[in-house]
């Protein structure tokens, strides 16, 4: 470790630098990379956390390995990870830290393969500013686990974002190849994302990437996810149960699109409040959807899909059905999960041949409101089962 300097509550510093992708890690030509932005600098404090008593008291400190991290984490207010290669089966492992903590992730971080659950990191704490710095890279080398099977073969997920609290920000992070799941986001509250691509394009390559979801939400609560930029081969976003869960100006792409749901599978099944806005879902299994397991218990309430581009979606556009088993549709829809308080604004885009527009299958749904929806192209018939009345869906 490296202790660069003492820094004391409400201390800053005046430098800055910008985010922004390596050269070889390009989003997709549709999307290109957002801008570089002047983010929280790399040894100054985030903008709202100067002069705050919940400031961590302690040094900046660089670490070059796992280890020292781990046990040095303590005493540092800035933590540099300096091109870290984790071991294989360990947990890059920065709970607990002390409260507005900044965490830069610097040159590429690797990690070595062992077939275990994960995460491969782990971040939890109040007021904690996660970032990386220009020209990082967070290489999961999912390439050394994938083999067609997804979570059938363990695997480790990425990034525990559990139990992160207060003003919390994950920003401008780049990363590549996650075994499986991304970012998991559970127990957490006032989380902000922003500018991160993960791009699991890799994957598709051999139909060897499965279950690399981007972003999952459980049992979290104000999550704000925006300007993100997803290659996958799973959902974009699956919500599973939270409350004011906001998915603004994201690019998902190849996946399956974006979800609430599966809701049933979990301890809690309840969400209530989703807006998902000024999203484009494109070359994917799904555009937007809510699935609820059948047979079990739990509430949908308040969810938003609006200012939604579709482009060629291979199985449906629009996507309602409370049938889910064992992570299949039965095609026999139940009751225990109500989805209620439904709005679909501005939906637009094409559905591939061979695929379906507007996919409802629904036996407890009710008070929904749709406007401006122009899906096309799909060539089955729009499955329309159990559409509210008075909806204004066209189907």
């Amino acid at each position: 470790m490296v202790r660069v300097s003492g820094l004391v509550a409400g201390a800053s510093m005046s430098v800055s630098y910008a985010f922004a992708a390596p050269a070889d890690f390009l989003a997709p030509p549709e999307f290109p990379t957002p801008p570089e932005i002047a983010s929280p600098p790399g040894l100054a404090v985030p903008p709202g956390l100067a002069g705050s008593p919940e400031l961590a008291a302690g040094a900046a400190c660089v670490f070059t390995t796992a280890v020292q991290a781990m046990t040095g984490k303590a005493g540092c207010s800035v933590i540099r990870l300096n091109s870290i290669a984790v071991p294989p089966g360990v947990t890059l492992d920065l709970t607990g830290l002390n409260p507005g903590t900044r965490v830069i992730f610097d040159g590429e971080t690797t990690f070595g393969y062992a077939k275990w659950a994960g995460p491969l990191i782990a971040v939890s704490g109040t007021n904690i500013q996660v970032s990386g710095t220009l020209g990082h890279l967070i290489n999961a080398n999912g390439q050394l686990w994938w083999d067609g099977k997804g979570n059938d073969n363990m695997k480790p997920k990425f990034f525990a974002a559990h139990k992160l609290l207060g003003k919390s920000t994950i920003m401008g992070l780049r990363v590549k190849n996650t075994p499986v799941q991304a970012f998991s986001i559970d127990g957490s509250s006032g989380l902000i994302i922003t500018d991160v691509i993960i791009n699991n394009a890799d994957g598709d390559r051999g139909n060897l990437g499965h279950n690399t979801d981007g972003f999952d939400v459980n049992q979290s609560t104000d999550i704000t996810i925006q300007n993100c930029i997803v290659t996958n081969q799973d959902d974009c976003l699956a919500v599973n149960s939270g409350s004011n869960i906001k998915f603004l100006s994201n690019s998902c792409n190849n996946g399956h699109g974006i979800s609430v749901g599966s809701v049933g599978f979990h301890t809690s099944n309840v969400v209530n409040g989703v807006i998902v806005k000024g999203c484009t879902v494109q070359n994917s299994q799904n555009g937007v959807r809510i699935k609820t397991v059948a047979g079990a218990t739990g509430s949908v309430t308040g969810v938003t899909f609006d200012d939604i581009i579709l482009q060629n979606i291979s199985k449906g556009g629009i996507v309602i059905q409370q049938d889910y088993q064992n992570g299949k549709p039965t095609g026999k829809p139940t009751t225990g999960v109500p989805i209620e308080q439904v709005t679909l604004n501005n939906i637009r885009g094409n559905v591939l041949p061979g695929g379906t527009n507007i996919y409802i299958l629904c036996a407890n749904c009710s008070n929904w409101r749709a406007s401006l929806i122009r899906v096309t192209g799909g060539t089955n018939s729009n499955v329309c089962v159990g559409v509210p009345t008075g909806s204004g869906l066209p189907c």
